[in-house]
């Protein structure tokens, strides 16, 4: 049998400050996270973030939570149950999925043991990351090499770097967004907005400015926008560091500005909503841009668990493991971790 093991970046257990806490510990000490070294980042750490930043944190996290959980977990998860169907459907008892987070729980850990008691001997590993990063990605394989250090017998492994300009994926947004507009109807402005990074990772050799612009240039192609129709900026920047912009709140202002009245967002960056997007856009980013004098910002949703978006995940993942039979017998017994 085949492993599929999907990794999320991960979400507190709850939206209460000690569980925030436990979560910002585990994901601010990653040092592909944060790359500063641990002599200055640790008191930085340890000492007013961790103190003060989760009461805060707790908070957006209430306003988006969602009656089974945190948004990216339960949507995360209908992704992996909708595979998971998808392909017993299609090739019973070949493949077997499991969700994991990079941080928090379900660990990457327990994902793998969970494949390896299942007798896969092959394992797909699968980052939710539509675009290439170190602090993301890279990270996520970080994560699964040093739980395979603790096992006996290794499974054969591959893992997917990115899907940033997969036709699949661009289609998937592309139709997204247009049963938005047919819903609801389209607003002057199309906000393409991407999570934010540093730009020293760019500088270091990160390719994801280039890939998120790639991102946006096909889908506003596969939209057939004009070039007055959308914008593209970089969201959640954090500390003195300078990040990649334009940022998306300071973009906001200057379209309220410019006369702007109504814009749409979409975050193409995240495969499952999440606090970055129904917080961090929907909300604030609503009240950024009506403060500066906009009128009206909606936030069409992420892919989630669009069953579009499950046939495109689909034919994005099979050509990695379709041509992956596993030889009569071959499989890592429950016993070897």
């Amino acid at each position: 049998m085949i492993g599929i093991l999907v990794v999320n970046l991960g979400t507190p257990d709850a939206p209460t400050a000690p569980a925030v806490r436990r979560y910002l510990r585990e994901f601010l000490s990653d040092t592909r996270v944060v790359e500063l070294p641990r002599v200055l980042w640790w008191p930085i750490l340890n000492g007013p973030i961790l103190r003060f930043r989760p009461a805060r944190s707790a908070r957006n996290y209430a306003s988006i939570w969602l009656p089974d959980g945190s948004p990216l977990m339960v949507y995360s998860q209908r992704q992996c149950d909708a595979l998971q169907a998808r392909w017993d459907r299609q090739f019973p008892g070949q493949v077997r999925v499991e969700l994991a987070m990079r941080y928090g729980n379900p660990s990457v850990a327990k994902g793998m043991a969970a494949l390896r008691d299942a007798g896969c001997g092959r394992i797909l590993v699968v980052p939710l990351y539509p675009q290439y990063a170190a602090a993301t990605t890279a990270s996520t394989f970080d994560a699964v090499a040093k739980e395979l250090r603790k096992w006996r017998e290794i499974p054969e492994m591959r893992m997917i770097r990115d899907w940033h300009a997969h036709p699949a994926y661009i289609g998937a947004l592309a139709d997204s967004i247009r049963a938005w507009w047919q819903a609801h109807g389209q607003a002057e402005r199309l906000l393409i907005t991407f999570h934010g990074l540093p730009e020293s990772s760019v500088l270091k050799g990160d390719p994801y400015r280039a890939q998120c612009e790639k991102t946006t240039a096909l889908l506003v192609q596969a939209l057939g926008l004009s070039d007055d129709q959308w914008v593209q900026s970089f969201q959640s920047r954090f500390g003195a560091a300078r990040w990649l912009g334009p940022y998306t709140d300071r973009t906001l202002v200057g379209l309220a500005s410019a006369g702007v009245s109504r814009v749409d967002a979409v975050c193409p960056g995240f495969a499952a909503d999440c606090v970055e997007t129904l917080q961090e856009i929907a909300i604030e980013g609503k009240e950024t841009f009506l403060h500066a004098g906009g009128q009206e910002l909606r936030y069409i949703p992420a892919l989630n668990d669009n069953p579009l978006w499950i046939e495109a995940f689909s034919r994005i993942l099979e050509p990695h493991w379709r041509d992956w039979d596993a030889p009569e017998n071959f499989a890592v017994s429950p016993e070897s971790g």
